[in-house]
């Protein structure tokens, strides 16, 4: 028993946050999963773009498209689909041995065509069919656009993890989203009980930007609230999830969807690097985290029971605490949403640049 296996008994399953050619050719991948008990895998363009920006693994294949003429996406998209694909394999195991709820890889849509409902149901069936594995899990951002792409998604028995999911209210239209897809798929005759899916919820961006208004406000009390905000804001999101009378009538069969801690490595050194793990444990939650927050959770002595249910009126007095000092919540929202898929545009921006130079 270590600290994940901990972890994985109070109901909170560990995946990494991290995939890279290196990682699955050298053995890596497999050593992960055997020796930190790491139970699934997501990537998103940043990660990506890390990957096949460095080193040579990917020089053969790039060489191979080169001489296919591949365009820059298509050959980000070859690569990460035969990545995924692979991961998938390794996690076949524990995909059969959970019944589907981990061993699971997810591959996200391009984040350029997020407000574009039709753009990411067509790339969420592409990259679905091209991975070919069971086990894939399609990434889509919660945004207005892609939340229509979400339910059909579902509806044809693709499973989701809904990524970029900053605040209560939007995570509500995601739980509203996911009940609907599932609906959709049983009227479509899919066998609902293969269906999976995760909800991601943002952490550790959420305390950077309140922390820099603090910080700014400058006053004792508001100082003092200094890296409450993440914490608390997901606790809300698990009462949510823990309270939503309508998932209690989904069609038999069906599975809940799970809600998914991301951006779980601390941004600010001062703060513990497993307080947005300690602090999020919990039945019938995914954590997914960079390796160095696993290690950090494997060599500390952190991990001390549920510190998830029954927290909503700690969460809120925590929340309003931060209104009263002058954070405005529905800005510091807005902001997050819209620089989370800023990011992951310039991310992927970058490396299709960097991918045209090594096509040419």
């Amino acid at each position: 028993m270590n600290a994940i296996d901990t972890l994985a008994q109070l109901g909170t399953s560990t995946w990494l946050d991290d995939l890279s050619r290196d990682r699955i050719e050298s053995g890596n991948l497999a050593e992960v999963i055997s020796e930190k008990s790491v139970v699934g895998v997501t990537t998103n363009p940043a990660i990506f773009a890390a990957a096949m920006s460095s080193g040579s693994a990917y020089d053969a294949q790039i060489a191979q498209l080169r001489d296919a003429n591949a365009t820059p996406d298509e050959a980000v998209y070859a690569m990460s689909i035969e990545d995924v694909r692979n991961a998938c394999d390794i996690f076949a195991d524990i995909y059969q041995k959970t019944n589907g709820v981990d061993g699971r890889v997810s591959i996200e849509v391009d984040p350029r065509i997020s407000e574009d409902t039709d753009a990411t149901i067509a790339q969420a069936r592409h990259l679905y069919q091209e991975v070919g594995r069971k086990n894939v899990m399609i990434k889509i951002p919660a945004t207005p656009g892609s939340i229509p792409a979400i339910v059909k998604a579902l509806g044809e028995g693709i499973s989701v993890n809904v990524t970029l999911i900053f605040s209560v209210a939007r995570y509500l239209e995601v739980i509203n989203a996911f009940i609907e897809g599932i609906q959709l798929a049983a009227e479509n005759g899919h066998d609902i009980s293969k269906i999976h899916s995760v909800a991601s919820f943002f952490v550790s961006r959420l305390d950077t930007e309140v922390d820099a208004r603090l910080t700014k406000i400058g006053t004792d009390e508001a100082l003092a609230l200094r890296g409450k905000a993440g914490v608390a804001n997901a606790r809300l999101a698990y009462a949510a999830f823990t309270e939503h009378s309508e998932l209690e009538n989904l069609p038999d069969g069906a599975n809940i969807q799970r809600p998914l801690w991301a951006s779980t490595g601390v941004k600010n050194p001062d703060y513990s690097p497993t307080m947005y793990v300690s602090e999020l444990a919990g039945p019938h939650t995914v954590n997914t985290m960079p390796e160095a927050t696993i290690d950090a959770v494997l060599t500390g002595e952190d991990i001390h029971g549920d510190t998830l249910s029954g927290t909503r009126a700690e969460a809120e007095e925590v929340m309003a605490a931060l209104s009263e000092v002058g954070i405005d919540f529905a800005d510091v929202f807005a902001v997050l949403e819209r620089e989370g898929v800023e990011k992951f545009v310039a991310a992927w921006q970058d490396l299709l640049d960097s991918m045209e130079k090594k096509l040419s």
